[in-house]
């Protein structure tokens, strides 16, 4: 479900004073994870026990799912979204480009112009967001592609790590221990088994 500006900007219009939590201009990152209250959990299991009302109810689901998003505990970072000039908007703008093009190398001062900010202001903007640099966002984004690659390509790790967007082997598998404990071909030999035996148990 993709959180659209133009979709959360309409119920913000429509809601009343009260029916949204004053901004707390709080540092708290706009990227998160946090459980789902009862309420948003029964707007989609709703749909799921009845597969013959989905077509008729899909677009009252998905409205009273962004309703209880923008209530929620992090309402506020959702609601940002719906502000055609809120910061959130530009620097979710440049997240999106990293996820899409994690191998490319950029420039920070590019990213920042793009966004209409200045360098510092997209810094300090994007750490808020992520909590973290822009350039270690793209190496955390590319570490984690590359896990996923040498699950089906364990014995390529050179090949991996350019794929990627590393032009050294040896940087690559530093960055790689730092961040998940064991070098690449280590770490796949300590996952590969348990996610083989899954597949096996589920065929």
């Amino acid at each position: 479900m993709r959180l659209e500006p133009a979709v959360i900007a309409e119920p913000m219009l429509q809601a009343g004073p009260g029916d949204l939590s004053p901004s707390t201009r709080s540092a708290r990152p706009g990227i998160t994870v946090s459980d789902a209250p009862a309420e948003l959990i029964g707007a989609m299991l709703r749909l799921l026990d009845r597969p013959r009302d989905r077509r008729v109810l899909v677009p009252l689901a998905k409205r009273e799912t962004l309703w209880r998003l923008m209530t929620g505990e992090r309402g506020e970072a959702d609601r940002q979204l719906g502000l055609a000039d809120g910061g959130l908007t530009h620097i979710a703008r440049a997240v999106g480009w990293i996820r899409d093009s994690y191998a490319e190398a950029f420039r920070v001062e590019d990213l920042a112009r793009s966004s209409g900010m200045s360098v510092a202001a997209f810094h300090r903007n994007f750490q808020s967001v992520t909590a973290m640099s822009p350039i270690r966002f793209q190496k955390r984004i590319r570490l984690q592609a590359a896990r996923l690659l040498l699950a089906c390509r364990p014995h390529d790790v050179t090949g991996v790590a350019s794929r990627v967007g590393y032009d050294n082997p040896s940087q690559f598998s530093r960055a790689y221990k730092r961040q998940f404990g064991a070098p690449p071909r280590a770490d796949v030999a300590r996952t590969r088994p348990r996610t083989v035996h899954a597949a096996a148990a589920t065929a």
